[in-house]
């Protein structure tokens, strides 16, 4: 009976520590974060660097080219002109059109990696409130060799057009953080080069819409992004996670994959020439796309079925 008294506070301290262990939250743990090693290599990286200068570098004599042929088009919705263009006026010719590029923003001339890494030592995920606190402060950086680049070809008489998913709250502060940065805007009264998404009815997140609304009155010469969706339309899967069940979230994966691959087959030869990708490891359709493969539904404390995407899943342990 004694060790049985002496026991029991023993006893009853084991049991109650499991208990407030549960009810204490553990510290996150951000070497356990997917994309800590992206954004590692973006920061600092040596090959990083010189994968972007690459890009700019390679498209610095291509651009006179591309002046001087009045053929040339880096947009998809002016190349379907060319099949037709006998039957339109000089007036709607994109061949007489002022030139322009067209780029992306965020990862494509500027560096959001500090965003990301505030993310991951905190051990938060992604937020609207977060991300707007990171672009009012306008403190990105410029993707190496992207400032150089654009100023060049805004000597050279092309506009650059800044085509981006920020919210069109935020067209102040991404004007600002480009200006300190020295990128041009060649702005007009009648010219708006920063383009944001639904700053007009039909300017949702595929880009489409807004490519077009620049082709209607420059010559598109080239093309910059880090997605594949700053290229080209219906790349960004269509199905939601939270209504769809495992299996047809892993055929729309499959399938939508498989067609991105096509299409990027099918304009090998713009790659480089018209088109110019920067790389972004770190997040992307790409990785939308992995997510419906990777998905799990499991149910949430609220008995909601939460989709949790488990990348092991879609490893390829053999060559294709």
């Amino acid at each position: 009976m004694v060790r049985a008294a002496v026991l029991a506070p023993f006893v009853s301290a084991a049991l109650v520590l499991p208990l407030c262990a549960q009810d204490s939250p553990q510290p996150p743990d951000p070497s356990r974060d997917p994309a800590l090693l992206a954004v590692i290599w973006v920061q600092h990286s040596a090959e990083y660097r010189a994968l972007c200068r690459q890009t700019f570098n390679a498209a610095r004599p291509l651009l006179e080219i591309a002046r001087n042929d009045r053929d040339w088009t880096a947009a998809l919705e002016q190349s379907a002109q060319k099949q037709s263009s006998q039957k339109q006026s000089a007036q709607s010719d994109y061949r007489d059109l002022p030139w322009a590029i067209v780029v992306d923003v965020d990862e494509t001339v500027l560096d959001n990696s500090p965003y990301a890494a505030r993310r991951i030592s905190s051990g938060t995920s992604h937020s609207s409130a977060a991300w707007s606190q990171w672009v009012d402060e306008a403190q990105a950086s410029p993707l190496p060799g992207a400032v150089e680049f654009l100023a060049s070809a805004a000597q050279m008489g092309v506009t650059i057009f800044y085509v981006t998913n920020r919210s069109h709250d935020a067209e102040d502060r991404t004007r600002a953080n480009l200006a300190r940065l020295g990128f041009p805007l060649a702005d007009t009264e009648t010219v708006d080069v920063v383009l944001t998404f639904e700053e007009q009815p039909d300017w949702g997140s595929d880009k489409g819409t807004r490519r077009a609304h620049v082709a209607k009155s420059f010559r598109i010469l080239m093309l910059f992004g880090d997605d594949l969706g700053d290229f080209m339309s219906g790349v960004r899967p269509s199905l939601d996670p939270a209504k769809h069940d495992a299996a047809s979230l892993r055929r729309h994966s499959e399938s939508l994959e498989a067609e991105r691959a096509l299409r990027t087959d099918d304009f090998a030869a713009w790659f480089g020439t018209r088109w110019f990708m920067l790389p972004n490891p770190t997040y992307g359709s790409w990785l939308d796309v992995a997510k419906l493969a990777a998905t799990e539904r499991i149910e949430d404390r609220g008995g909601r079925p939460t989709p949790i995407p488990d990348f092991a899943r879609v490893l390829r342990t053999r060559s294709r």
